[in-house]
């Protein structure tokens, strides 16, 4: 288990090695549990003329959800556990 209170900062740090387990209560208040990343060799390829995202909100993360396939975002104060997928 990892500590639930990381800052932005810290957890991006993570997310970039590893494949994280969060749990989090959506904005409708549904509980969701979702294995994410941002693992470079774990994403999908960027398509031409995407842009990143030039300033991001300190509040929210946006990962790559594995389950999904697609990009999710959810906010730092809405989480409720990490943990470790993969080391």
């Amino acid at each position: 288990m990892i500590d639930s209170n990381l800052s932005f900062d810290n957890l991006t740090t993570i997310l970039r090695d590893k494949v994280l387990e969060v749990t989090f209560n959506k904005v409708n208040g549904e509980q969701r549990v979702m294995p994410c990343t941002l693992r470079e060799d774990m994403l999908p390829a960027r398509e031409q003329g995407e842009a990143a995202i030039a300033t991001p909100n300190r509040d929210v993360i946006r990962v790559f959800a594995i389950d999904k396939q697609a990009w999710r975002s959810f906010r730092i104060a809405n989480v409720t556990s990490i943990g470790l997928i993969d080391e």
